[in-house]
């Protein structure tokens, strides 16, 4: 009897630490952007606060939010399940400056997440564009990929835990698409997907002006907008192009697709009806930067 005793207590401790070890907290490092554009567009520190807020108390998860472009010390990423950098993209990308992409590629061989939103999808080719490929799955490339401001329609999801408890919505933003992906698209799966009009792809983008000829020959074509991608390493990625207008994280499925996405990249779970979050407009409205307010048309 006590033979029996002894072999359900180690079960039962060989049970518990099995649950423990599943339910290890994780961490997810933001990094938000500097400054940039007018009034409630490119809201990076307000909108990178704000998913941080709607993360706390998320069941194990810690968030950590770093502002004006990077890390204080980067002695935090030592203990990161995922980084995710919201913030301006191009030949100034936060992740190309400062040897911060061998920073990033240390990171990425050992397995941590990274997911990017709006602007950081987009890097120079010749300073990542290969790394952004195999990292992220693919990246927004100037004059191949277009950037108008249009209203997307997203009716219908993947079987995938980012979409889990997303419904159709429709928001305007600065919707990006026609991404320069990876050249194996093993592991890559569209996540918001939808059409844009005739109107949309003959422009203007926001910049170059625009039309491509390459974007306006594809018209009736589905484009992808946000995209999950699991690397042969095992590690996971996002890439997710709205994010410009800041009033949009008041809309609770793409702040709730977002969220989802954040989850699932440091390897949490997500819910089945998503991550829940309720914000208000006063909400919406602290963090913002300090910008100058819009000038008044000249009378003539």
């Amino acid at each position: 009897m006590k033979r029996i005793l002894s072999l359900l207590l180690l079960a039962l401790m060989a049970t518990s630490l099995t649950a423990t070890a599943a339910e290890k907290n994780r961490k997810l490092i933001i990094i938000a952007g500097k400054p940039s554009h007018p009034p409630l567009m490119h809201e990076f520190r307000a909108g990178s606060l704000l998913l941080e807020k709607c993360l706390k108390g998320f069941p194990g998860l810690t968030v950590e939010v770093h502002t004006n472009g990077w890390v204080s010390d980067e002695k935090t990423f030592d203990d990161a399940d995922a980084v995710f950098i919201y913030a301006d993209g191009g030949g100034k990308h936060p992740a190309v400056v400062d040897n911060h992409l061998e920073t990033l590629r240390k990171l990425v061989a050992r397995g941590v997440g990274f997911g990017c939103g709006h602007y950081g999808v987009e890097v120079v080719p010749d300073q990542a564009g290969k790394e952004f490929k195999e990292w992220l799955g693919g990246h927004y490339e100037n004059s191949y990929s277009c950037n108008p401001i249009w209203d997307a329609n997203y009716e219908k999801f993947p079987k995938h835990p980012i979409a889990n408890g997303v419904k159709p919505f429709t928001t305007k933003d600065e919707w990006y698409f026609n991404m320069r992906w990876n050249e194996d698209p093993k592991g890559l799966t569209p996540i918001l997907v939808a059409k844009p009009s005739d109107a949309t792809r003959d422009g203007p983008y926001v910049y170059p002006k625009g039309p491509y000829p390459h974007i306006q020959a594809a018209k009736g074509r589905d484009e992808t907008m946000m995209w999950a991608y699991e690397r042969p390493d095992g590690g996971r990625a996002f890439g997710f192009t709205g994010g410009h207008f800041h009033l949009n994280w008041g809309n609770d499925n793409q702040r709730k697709v977002v969220l989802n996405a954040l989850v699932w990249l440091a390897k949490g779970k997500v819910p089945k009806n998503g991550v829940e979050s309720k914000v208000t407009e006063e909400e919406l409205m602290q963090n913002l930067d300090p910008k100058p307010a819009p000038k008044p048309p000249v009378k003539k």
